[in-house]
């Protein structure tokens, strides 16, 4: 892949869609290899930064390329840099007799922070509640957590306001606390609702810079966290109640000590790139005029090699919706007047920098019609199709596509807002929706995201609707450049 730059020449015309009936079907088979191929241990799970990340992208390459997708401006990568993590190994075990040690394991029991630092600490250890060190609720104030490993729990309490909260909420924030106590590690045992107790859920954005290039973090399952509290003076279950029942610090000593080694290989400005390739319109007079169709490639990776996250709901279900759309495209009887614009976004798992990164770049902005991106449509109960509240006639246009030609899968009746990777086209006024699953979390993020728990329908009927609405759109009936004049800046 070569660096280009991004450039657009913006026309509009209107002109009214034709009527037309479904000629082509999203290919079940197709979807299933394509999220297969993207979820296989070779990819590592697809970090942004790393290796395995660009060779996924010349996979997608491959596939665009074989549909007819061209690059965009001669160039398929759009290069910038980010923070990158290689967690080349960490071990952890617990013990009150140094001969007896209880042994956990990467990826079953434990896995690292993102931006773990590096580091080896054999030590005491001090439970501090949710690690808040706030003059109202101060959980440090009564611990000497000097040269100890602090052991905490994810997320905050909720009888605390948001200004202070808010200030605990990522790794970092909490590591950066036990760091000025004196601490040499830190214990996270993972409260979210949104994985199983058994289950490791790991993550890539840690929180703001700077980094903790020495500090090691690592995240317990809420199961090896019960068992961490086993004979301690309060359990896990009894910690986190007496804390919610008297909203008071509860910390205590553990007569248990703690042994832990992560070995990382930080990369503050790593290389990565978006994928933005173009299927170019009919109409020579609408032909400047862009839908773009985007969905995230990067993932969670990969730690030592026993903890691989593979991503196949979240999201290689969106890439393979992407690339099967393409496919569809080519074979269609019906061609798009205006452009269709494929962007594959790296680094959505660090607040998605890359949507941030395009949008930034690509100019003029008025160019762009509408933006529809899709997102882990492999598991839950139902489509949803979010940004209606914002958007409520780029929603029509999905939801009449829906009705005439996807037997009614999308759920109404909620006010949304475009999320994820359309956040940055809203904040410039492109209309924007999000084509996704309702209840679709049940494996974000945890190793038994895999092909095998795709849900078969679902897949099929996101990537129909997802198909014939950018068809739609492309027609030229849809106007959405009048919403496209505001403009922000991005912090970088």
């Amino acid at each position: 892949m070569k660096l280009g730059k991004v450039l657009v020449i913006a026309s509009l015309l209107a002109v009214v869609a034709p009527m037309r009936t479904v000629a082509q079907e999203a290919s079940l088979d197709t979807l299933l290899n394509f999220v297969r191929d993207l979820s296989n241990s070779r990819f590592e799970g697809r970090q942004a930064g790393s290796d395995e990340y660009m060779y996924a992208a010349d996979y997608v390459i491959s596939a665009l390329q074989r549909f007819g997708v061209k690059p965009y401006k001669g160039e398929w990568a759009q290069y910038f840099e980010t923070e990158y993590n290689k967690i080349e190994n960490c071990t952890f075990n617990s013990y009150v007799n140094p001969q007896n040690r209880q042994v956990y394991v990467l990826g079953r029991d434990f896995c690292c922070a993102g931006m773990t630092g590096r580091g080896y600490a054999d030590a005491q250890v001090v439970f501090c509640g949710y690690g808040i060190d706030a003059p109202a609720f101060n959980e440090y104030e009564k611990i000497d957590a000097k040269g100890k490993i602090v052991m905490v729990l994810s997320g905050t309490p909720n009888f605390l306001p948001s200004t202070i909260t808010d200030k605990y909420l990522q790794l970092r924030d909490k590591a950066r606390a036990a760091q000025a106590h004196g601490a040499c590690a830190l214990v996270v045992v993972n409260m979210s609702p949104t994985c199983q107790p058994y289950e490791v859920q790991g993550s890539v954005y840690s929180g703001d810079l700077p980094h903790l290039a020495t500090f090691p973090i690592i995240q317990p399952t809420r199961q090896c966290g019960e068992i961490l509290l086993k004979d301690e003076l309060m359990s896990l279950q009894d910690a986190v109640q007496k804390i919610q029942q008297t909203q008071e610090p509860q910390s205590f000593h553990l007569r248990k000590k703690f042994e832990i080694d992560v070995n990382a290989r930080y990369h503050p400005a790593a290389l990565t790139a978006n994928v933005i390739g173009i299927y170019e319109g009919s109409d020579s007079k609408m032909s400047d005029e862009y839908v773009v169709v985007g969905a995230n490639l990067d993932g969670v990776g990969m730690q030592g090699t026993t903890c691989l996250f593979p991503g196949a709901d979240d999201n290689a279900s969106g890439v393979a919706a992407l690339l099967e759309m393409a496919r569809m495209l080519q074979q269609s009887p019906d061609q798009p007047s205006r452009s269709v614009l494929f962007v594959l976004f790296s680094a959505g798992e660090q607040q998605h920098l890359g949507s941030q990164i395009f949008v930034s770049n690509f100019t003029p902005l008025k160019g762009i019609e509408a933006f529809v991106n899709v997102s882990s449509v492999g598991c839950g109960d139902s489509i949803a199709v979010l940004g209606n509240k914002r958007y409520p006639k780029l929603w029509g246009t999905a939801r009449k596509v829906d009705t005439t030609y996807c037997t009614n899968d999308v759920v109404t009746g909620y006010k949304t807002m475009p999320k994820g990777d359309a956040v940055a086209f809203d904040h410039v006024g492109i209309p924007s929706i999000n084509i996704t699953c309702f209840k679709g979390h049940r494996h974000a993020h945890v190793p038994s995201d895999i092909v095998e728990n795709i849900d078969r329908r679902f897949i099929v009927k996101a990537t129909q609707l997802l198909f014939e609405t950018v068809l739609d759109l492309s027609f030229g009936e849809y106007q959405g450049r009048s919403n496209a004049s505001r403009r922000v800046r991005f912090d970088k």
